[in-house]
């Protein structure tokens, strides 16, 4: 993995910052990741701990995380042996993926309280571990380790915390020139160079090993095992005396990577960062959210596409349906020429030929019969066929409708979850139950939402103007039917399912009407897609048909934006969540 211990050790430089800093808010918005408030140096910092099996991190952010309405027991454990407490210290174990922050806090007697947040960014083991400093017992972790899941070490309230395995590789910032050279001599007398860097020293990932042996490459010492030398000790340099350049970009393989150090060897455009935070924030984006929030929504993905194949097919079986019952009209002449024919038609006869006085040119028509009814009995089938399909038309046309409707609903649903948060995801479930799609599932909670007002998500635009962005069904309800005043602007995009944006003002410049259309087309259908149109009207001109389905309306005196959305305008955008 990119996060190797250089990019910790850097990490871990940037967050001095923080020492003496007074942790002012926890929560933790999912089951991997924390968020901590502190204050410092006279800043406010926000500070995320994930411990995600996929993308394991530490740094500063400046993303909203929505704060759930019931804190998980891991939580409030933290906030009462952290809140208002102060940062002593932050350190690296070695040159390993461990994060320790080192915490002073006076408990409810007001006696001194020491305790140690570990944070170890393992992969799939990682974990966030609460730890008494005096004894090294362990209050609990973000994921328990059972004693039936590992013998070696477990994380679990009572236990006495133990390192995870010790790898027995050298520090290479400690590391001699002497030592250097042994080991390259013995990785290249057992033929074991590609790896030997890996295998030798600690907090070297490939991707650095890498790096290292293609400066090697570039040098022109007579010596190959000079030349790694070279390589390495200025690489370790830099990493000793903090001189990072945090990057990014794509290696000789085109699989995108970061490191703390400049990667010489990246195949084309190269991005580098202020900070470590900034880089990782960027290079893991909202990857680790997308991913949890797949996880969390696979259930409501699996029905929403079920019942949404379901309408299609009952769509095509309908306009089959509606083909049949445009032949009404042909039944009826059939009968109507059966009749005056009847004694011209025996029992038994599968078709009968007769001139059609309905046709201008008389043509002759072939009707088809049964041959186990009478001829009068196939005349009045014919009769019943056109009553039947004649009644049925105008139920047809109500079902394509509604069809049609559910087909547009689902597909709006989909698009939501697409860029959904894990606090819309509730909404999107709940709008769901109470449209009776889905059942409650267990006992209801007896706990209820302090309002009846949905999660909201607020940008403010370079003029300093708030806009708001419903981005499910209740959001976008709230938005539009509730918050906007008459004069306020309403946005959404035409004929494209997407969000409802709302810029509270009656007066604003073409910069925040710009800024609000595109994150219309950017939480839209059309997200990749160019010059997408947005229609822009008043509050005033926009109402919600009796009987619509949430999220639906209709509006006039709009006149339609044609914008690109801009993801990279979107994301340097301000903007908070508030949850109801």
């Amino acid at each position: 993995m990119a996060l190797d211990g250089i990019v910790t050790r850097s990490i871990v430089h940037e967050l001095q910052i923080c020492v003496g800093g007074r942790i002012n808010k926890i929560h933790q918005p999912t089951s991997n990741d924390l968020v901590i408030q502190l204050r410092s140096n006279g800043g406010n910092h926000r500070l995320l701990l994930s411990a995600n099996p996929t993308y394991p991190r530490v740094h500063f952010t400046e993303q909203s995380y929505p704060n759930p309405l019931e804190a998980p027991m891991f939580c409030m454990l933290l906030r009462k042996h952290c809140e208002g407490g102060t940062i002593e210290a932050v350190s690296q174990v070695g040159m390993e993926r461990i994060i320790h922050f080192d915490i002073r806090q006076r408990d409810e007697l007001g006696d001194v309280s020491l305790k140690r947040i570990v944070v170890e960014l393992m992969g799939r083991h990682s974990n966030i571990i609460l730890l008494d400093r005096a004894t090294g017992t362990q209050l609990d972790g973000i994921h328990h380790v059972t004693p039936s899941i590992s013998s070696y070490r477990i994380v679990m309230p009572g236990f006495s915390y133990t390192n995870p395995p010790q790898q027995n590789k050298q520090n290479p910032l400690e590391v001699t020139k002497d030592q250097f050279l042994n080991a390259f001599q013995t990785a290249s007398d057992n033929d074991q160079l590609n790896g030997w860097l890996v295998e030798n020293f600690s907090g070297l990932s490939p991707l650095i090993a890498h790096e290292i042996q293609f400066r090697a490459s570039k040098l022109n010492h007579e010596a190959e095992a000079n030349n790694q030398w070279s390589a390495f000790d200025n690489a370790m340099s830099d990493v000793r005396e903090h001189r990072y350049c945090p990057n990014s970009g794509e290696n000789n393989k085109g699989k995108s990577v970061f490191s703390a150090l400049m990667l010489t060897s990246l195949q084309g455009e190269v991005k580098t960062y202020d900070t470590i935070s900034f880089c990782l924030e960027d290079y893991y984006g909202d990857k680790a959210l997308r991913d949890t929030v797949k996880q969390k929504t696979s259930d409501l993905l699996r029905y929403l596409h079920n019942e949404l194949n379901k309408n299609i097919k009952k769509l095509s079986k309908l306009d089959e349906d509606i083909s049949e019952a445009e032949d009404a009209e042909r039944y009826r002449i059939w009968g109507e020429l059966l009749l005056p024919s009847l004694h011209t038609i025996r029992k038994g006869d599968k078709f009968v030929e007769l001139i059609n006085y309905y046709d201008e040119d008389q043509k002759t028509e072939k009707i088809p019969l049964d041959p186990l009814l009478t001829p009068s009995e196939n005349a009045q089938r014919y009769f019943k066929k056109y009553n039947k399909f004649k009644n049925s038309l105008a139920v047809i046309d109500e079902q394509m409708a509604l069809t049609k409707e559910e087909i547009s609903y689902m597909k709006g649903l989909l698009q939501q979850l697409s860029f959904a948060t894990l606090s819309d995801i509730d909404e999107i479930r709940e709008e769901l139950i109470q449209q009776g799609y889905l059942r409650e599932r267990g006992k209801k909670n007896k706990k209820k939402k302090k309002s009846d007002r949905p999660t909201l998500h607020i940008y403010t635009s370079s003029e300093g103007i708030e806009i708001y962005v419903g981005k499910n069904n209740l959001q976008n309800e709230y938005v539009t039917n509730k918050l906007g005043n008459p004069n306020d602007t309403w946005l959404h995009t035409k004929d494209i399912p997407g969000s409802h944006v709302l810029i509270r003002s009656s007066s604003f410049g073409d910069d925040t009407l710009n800024e609000a259309a595109q994150l219309a087309a950017y939480f839209s259908q059309a997200k990749e897609s160019s010059s997408v149109p947005v229609d822009c009207t008043l509050i005033r001109y926009v109402r919600k048909p009796s009987g619509a389905k949430p999220g639906f309306v209709i509006y006039d005196h709009q006149r339609t934006l044609f914008v690109t959305p801009d993801e990279q305008l979107i994301k340097s955008m301000p903007n908070t969540v508030k949850n109801g």
